[in-house]
């Protein structure tokens, strides 16, 4: 699954669009490894890391999700790992 498509349905971020534009601008990381390309792949038990305002959010994915559904869903999708 795209990782602008799963950061959407875990709702880190209203749009789809806004997404694919923070991981252009911003360092996100997959495994440790920098990316910035909102089509890189995700599958469960990756762990990703990035900064959401002034926290950084480390977060091992679960699940892919269906859709986008209400928040109780959406958090069964990762496990929060660390938080700064």
């Amino acid at each position: 699954m795209r990782l602008d498509k799963w950061l959407w349905q875990a709702r880190f971020f209203k749009s789809r669009t806004l997404a694919a534009r923070y991981i252009e601008k911003s360092r996100c990381r997959i495994d440790g490894r920098v990316v910035d390309k909102p089509h890189a792949t995700v599958a469960p038990d990756m762990v990703l890391t990035f900064a959401l305002g002034a926290r950084v959010r480390v977060v091992r994915i679960v699940a892919l999700g269906d859709r986008r559904g209400p928040a109780s869903e959406a958090r069964s999708l990762y496990d929060e790992i660390d938080s700064a």
